[in-house]
């Protein structure tokens, strides 16, 4: 089975064209090549899919087998993929994603690209399952949970899937690995839930680490710095045009006058190869290049 690691801000993930490639069991694939020890080493597999209402359709899975609704940065990257890879000439590209459909707007030099935008929509109603206060009917919670005796206050926020966003003194500092865990699973949140821990900077600028549910701490999360931008958006802490300093790099999240959600950010290739199917060892990769 050939693939493609790839990366966006340091969030990597292994990519596989499922039309053309047969990936019989995407879950157990998942933890096996996702493993950063035995196999490629990633925060998990995205599969690039015919879709009948979009150009594409992406199947994602995080590093644990989970499967998960959309990710930010592997959005990105399928557009780097798709146009680089001449399976379509558009740079304005159509994205089926469990979440909904999103539109990408690649930027290309020298037949390349280097940045995309993602409309990642307006954030969504909260379901029950990503809160057992939520209502369905609001798109933003305030919420608190306890771990560890400690009390931490935090904005429950929606882009198709959960994110719960805590502002600490320094993100840098912070025991994230502790706590992240905990509350990913605390039972507040029923399906589990992505954690950032963020401080607003001088200028206008976030600093953010992210717990991501099925796959632990990731240099960085797309749809994490949309949910942030829009919680300290909404509490009037930051403006309509946010940088946010990830792990892994930088995103640009802006705010529509209709609410919708714009991220940029940079993609980038690592390497292509080919997962080798053994009974004898089915953790075995070979680089192509």
């Amino acid at each position: 089975m050939r693939f493609t690691k790839m990366h966006g801000v340091g969030n990597d993930y292994i990519y596989v064209d499922a039309a053309r490639e047969r990936v019989p069991n995407p879950s157990r694939l998942a933890r096996a090549i996702s493993d950063r020890r035995t196999g490629v080493g990633s925060d998990g597999l995205i599969l690039i899919a015919p879709s009948k209402r979009a150009d594409f359709r992406m199947i994602m899975y995080n590093a644990d087998g989970s499967e998960s609704a959309m990710c930010g940065n592997g959005i990105r990257c399928i557009g780097k993929y798709v146009y680089e890879r001449k399976l379509t000439k558009k740079k304005t590209i159509d994205l089926e994603t469990k979440s909904g459909v999103v539109r990408l707007d690649l930027r290309v030099r020298k037949g390349k690209v280097d940045e995309v935008t993602v409309d990642m929509g307006k954030p969504r109603p909260i379901p029950p399952q990503f809160h057992v206060r939520a209502d369905g009917r609001t798109d933003r919670l305030e919420a608190s949970v306890e771990v560890e005796n400690l009390t931490l206050r935090g904005t429950v926020i929606s882009m198709g899937n959960p994110h719960f966003v805590v502002e600490v003194e320094d993100p840098d500092l912070f025991p994230v690995e502790r706590f992240g865990p905990a509350i990913e699973r605390h039972p507040d949140f029923p399906s589990r839930v992505n954690v950032e821990f963020v401080r607003v900077l001088g200028g206008g600028r976030v600093r953010q680490r992210t717990w991501e549910r099925g796959s632990g701490e990731t240099l960085a999360c797309g749809s994490g710095a949309c949910a942030t931008a829009v919680a300290l958006q909404e509490a009037g802490r930051v403006g309509s045009r946010v940088p946010i300093d990830l792990r892994g790099g930088t995103l640009l999240i802006e705010r529509a006058p209709d609410g919708r959600v714009l991220m940029t950010g940079p993609v980038a290739e690592i390497f292509r190869g080919e997962w080798l199917h053994s009974t004898a060892n089915a953790r075995r990769a070979t680089s192509l290049k």
